[in-house]
């Protein structure tokens, strides 16, 4: 099968979807299928062998009207789609999605007479441009990892003022992605808490949004030897993101004894962000060390080796990699029983405690059953590799994913043929 796999930013540094887009090329290529990757900047880390085709952008946003211009060559500037980009930019809206989309479409006829693409594979951009594509006779098939609206949902719960609602509204591109998702091919998500989010958020039924669960790389996130304990408590993400749920695990910290500690992992943590502000406001100094470099991903893994658990206190997500890799990595965790958590972690308490949404006393009651018995946690940590394992395999994804693109593609020649005759 010859995929045109969509990511709009490709980086495996830039969130999940990074992660995503690699695995499954990767798997693709050793199944046999011909694969190439479409992406935006920062670009992806691909398998040698994997075609990348790069559709750039001025990356505007975000950034100083003084820096864009100086960064920037003046024709470059005035091209139509980035002097766009620049220009709803500073009013607060995101249009890396929208451009992406756009400027694909401009190059889809080229590309598409050299490769013979059989299916489009996008990775939640849903832009207006996936439309046109689809036209030209290839079904575009939709990863949703979550329905943004959740994302906007929580910045309301933080700010419910006017003119915040008014600002998150405008960055997110929620009506274009209502628009184009009913539209496309066939929408697949990659779990069962999505699938009912992308229900209510999209009215898209859930019989007609396929469930394959994200893999992860076993291999690669595995427990280091010889690390040393340095922790009780680790938590891997970014923090400003409200639904990451760290408010909840620094209230939960301030109910536990006093010997138990945390280590926070995040590149990303703003002098004056929620992290600093709520250890303070807790009194937690001494309790929580703050990792806020960036570290590699062999580093990154053997920070999972230096702690007891893992602790997730998202209030939603849509799988979960800071779950299971720290599983594949041997640590129990500890979720809020919220979005795809159950799912990752297991309803049976085998490889880790899930505990009430956004409840600090629910959450620091999980972390000291688990602490509490040092033999019991180290069983749950194998128990949760051996999970990893078993059922959160990228080969498995693929091979799913390929089925699903099977059924759209016969569905396509179906629509075909009945327009013909």
């Amino acid at each position: 099968m010859r995929i045109a796999l969509l990511t709009y930013r490709g980086n495996m540094y830039c969130g999940g979807q990074g992660i995503y887009a690699a695995y499954l090329a990767r798997e693709w290529k050793r199944a046999g299928h011909d694969v190439h990757v479409i992406a935006g900047p920062p670009l992806p880390s691909l398998d040698d062998g994997i075609p990348l085709h790069e559709i750039p952008n001025a990356n505007v946003f975000g950034f100083p009207m003084d820096e864009v211009i100086r960064k920037t060559p003046l024709r470059r500037l005035f091209d139509p789609l980035t002097f766009w980009e620049l220009g709803v930019s500073r009013a607060g809206v995101f249009p890396e999605m929208q451009t992406f989309g756009a400027r694909l479409f401009l190059r889809w006829r080229e590309l598409q007479t050299k490769h013979r693409f059989d299916v489009v594979f996008d990775n939640q951009c849903l832009a207006w441009g996936l439309l046109g594509i689809q036209a030209t006779g290839v079904p575009v098939v939709s990863v949703i990892h979550h329905p943004l609206h959740l994302d906007r949902e929580a910045d309301f719960a933080i700010d419910p003022t006017f003119w915040r609602r008014v600002r998150r509204t405008l960055y997110f591109p929620l009506f274009m992605q209502q628009q184009v998702a009913p539209r496309l091919a066939r929408i697949v998500t990659v779990s069962e808490a999505s699938r009912r989010e992308i229900e209510r958020c999209f009215g898209i039924p859930e019989k007609d949004v396929d469930v394959v669960y994200n893999g992860t790389d076993a291999e690669l996130f595995r427990p280091t030897p010889g690390k040393a304990i340095e922790t009780d408590l680790l938590f891997v993400g970014r923090t400003e993101d409200r639904k990451k749920g760290i408010g909840t695990l620094l209230q939960a910290m301030a109910l536990l004894p006093e010997h138990v500690t945390l280590k926070i992992v995040d590149g990303r943590i703003p002098d004056h962000g929620l992290v600093p502000t709520l250890i303070r406001k807790y009194g937690l100094e001494r309790r929580v060390v703050v990792q806020k470099k960036w570290f590699e991903l062999a580093d990154l893994i053997a920070e999972y080796s230096t702690a007891r658990v893992a602790v997730v206190p998202s209030h939603f997500e849509g799988f979960g990699f800071p779950a299971s890799e720290a599983m594949a990595c041997g640590l129990p965790v500890v979720a809020n029983a919220a979005g795809a958590l159950p799912e990752v972690v297991g309803p049976d308490g085998h490889a880790g405690r899930l505990a009430a949404p956004r409840d600090p006393q629910s959450l620091a009651a999980a972390i000291q059953d688990v602490l509490s018995d040092p033999a019991r946690c180290a069983r749950m940590g194998r128990n949760a590799r051996a999970r990893v394992e078993s059922v959160f395999r990228w080969s498995d994804a693929a091979a799913q994913l390929v089925g699903v693109f099977e059924e759209a593609i016969r569905a396509a020649h179906g629509r075909s043929r009945t327009a013909r005759g």
